[in-house]
């Protein structure tokens, strides 16, 4: 009885929020599409964001991340010039900031791919509001990632030589044995199928922008990219064709792709590194940073583009439920890591998993805990999972935490080499701290540019999960609208 009185008061409390919004009271499920607006309604909001003349706040941000770039930029530059000798590496810490900005980029562009492709093939119509920024903030991240493996090899422009697969004098194409070509493939096959899927999901939206654009040259641009589209049924079944074959060939990169960056470390034979719980355990982590990185961009463009009856608290509350059971999953890797080390009896491992805690990068690894273990154990609260402030934070929170999981792997397994004579102390120099903040300018730049011309929202999906989109048949020849509950 007392059960099914707090059901009741919980349904009277949704359909009172849902009343705020011109909802009907008797919809019982929380809608995704705040406002009940018509199709014409979201065709002209998404139009005039994208179309519409840019305003000083756009600019100020686009200046300050342009800013950042740019020395960024100068900084890679420098690094070019003069070699990596100008980073804070050392003999046994060859590996720096370098390879874990490479790892941490990366995994913020695993959540583009999973809200996309996997949550599309099981159906999840709440991916639809947010889907199309995770897939930008997907391609621009692995942008980021692929500037630190270039720069690490000291000649950038052999490296390009040397790894891609084209037929040359050498005997063979190149050496398949370094996982550094196997990050070549996997990360180059996942922005590749990554780019088409984005591609072809604006394919209908830059139509839209076609038809609504105000000068001449936008007109010319979206209606060249938007290859002809004129929404025909034969256009339709193509387009969903392309977009089901992408999205399967999607799905087993979100696995793959990490999984290979895993075994740069997991393939060696240095304590720490030499594990095979590494693949699942990147993975979890990276899925883990890309939907903090989608919650932090999404809280922002939400309040700036006043996107609020797109993006609701529901899709918060669906991504943090993520985030929580992520964070789990990588906090219970953390302790299997110490258990497997003292189970094995290797005393190197145990060592190296005791100076992890305790040694002189001891501060990485609490900051880590505290913040991928600790900080998102507050979405036990369903309140705090629906509270903005308190995702915004802990989504930082877990970016911080992930870099410094990535810190804590490298440095601690290279600090303290087998010879104690050559143990030693990593510190990254100004050009490092540079560059790391010149991929964060170029991340934002190419992600405000994304949001001014391009729809940030999917506006075909949306449309699609609208209830007057839904015709009932039966009832006023032949069709009347669902229940705004009962599309979702």
């Amino acid at each position: 009885m007392k059960e099914e009185q707090t059901a009741a008061a919980k349904n009277a409390v949704r359909r009172n929020d849902m009343a705020e919004h011109g909802l009907r009271k008797d919809s019982l499920r929380e809608p995704l599409v705040l406002g009940n607006p018509t199709l014409h309604d979201i065709t002209e909001k998404i139009s005039s964001i994208a179309v519409g003349a840019p305003n000083k706040k756009f600019m100020l941000a686009l200046t300050i991340t342009g800013l950042m770039a740019a020395w960024g930029v100068v900084a890679i530059v420098y690094t070019i010039i003069t070699g990596i000798g100008v980073w804070g590496l050392n003999n046994p810490m060859g590996w720096g900031w370098d390879i874990t900005n490479f790892v941490f980029w990366v995994g913020i562009g695993h959540a583009g791919t999973l809200i996309s492709a996997i949550l599309f093939l099981f159906r999840q119509k709440w991916r639809t509001a947010i889907n199309r920024a995770a897939e930008a903030m997907t391609i621009f991240a692995v942008i980021c990632a692929l500037l630190f493996p270039l720069l690490h090899t000291g000649r950038p422009w052999l490296a390009v030589y040397w790894l891609l697969p084209y037929p040359n004098q050498m005997q063979m194409w190149t050496n398949f044995r370094s996982p550094l070509e196997w990050d070549v493939f996997a990360v180059g096959t996942y922005f590749t199928v990554s780019l088409l899927f984005w591609f072809t999901g604006l394919v209908p939206d830059l139509a839209m922008l076609r038809n609504y654009a105000k000068n001449k040259l936008g007109r010319t641009l979206y209606g060249f990219f938007s290859l002809g589209w004129v929404g025909s049924s034969r256009h339709w079944h193509h387009y969903e064709m392309a977009y089901m074959i992408l999205a399967g060939l999607s799905t087993p990169l979100v696995l793959s792709v990490h999984s290979i960056v895993s075994f740069d470390f997991a393939v060696s034979v240095l304590p720490g590194w030499h594990t095979t719980i590494f693949p699942p355990y990147f993975v979890a982590g990276a899925i883990f940073s890309g939907f903090a990185m989608v919650i932090t961009l999404m809280v922002v463009a939400r309040e700036v583009l006043d996107l609020h009856q797109f993006i609701t608290l529901k899709h918060f509350d669906n991504m943090n439920k993520i985030i929580l059971a992520t964070g789990m999953m990588v906090g219970y890797a953390y302790a299997m890591e110490f258990f497997i080390a003292w189970y094995s009896g290797s005393s190197y491992e145990l060592f190296v998993f005791k100076n992890r805690a305790t040694g002189d990068y001891a501060w990485s690894y609490w900051i880590m805990i505290l913040c991928n273990v600790i900080s998102p154990q507050i979405f036990w609260s369903a309140k705090m999972r629906r509270s903005i402030p308190v995702m915004f934070i802990v989504s930082i929170f877990v970016n911080i935490g992930m870099w410094f999981e990535r810190f804590t792997i490298i440095s601690t397994s290279l600090h303290h080499d087998y010879l104690p004579a050559s143990w030693g102390y990593y510190s990254p120099t100004w050009v490092e701290i540079s560059i790391f903040i010149g991929t964060f300018g170029i991340f934002l730049s190419l992600f405000l540019l994304f949001t001014k011309f391009l729809p940030v929202i999917a506006t075909a999906e949306v449309k699609a999960i609208l209830p007057n989109a839904q015709p009932k048949h039966g009832h006023h020849g032949g069709s009347s609208t669902l229940n705004p509950g009962e599309a979702h």
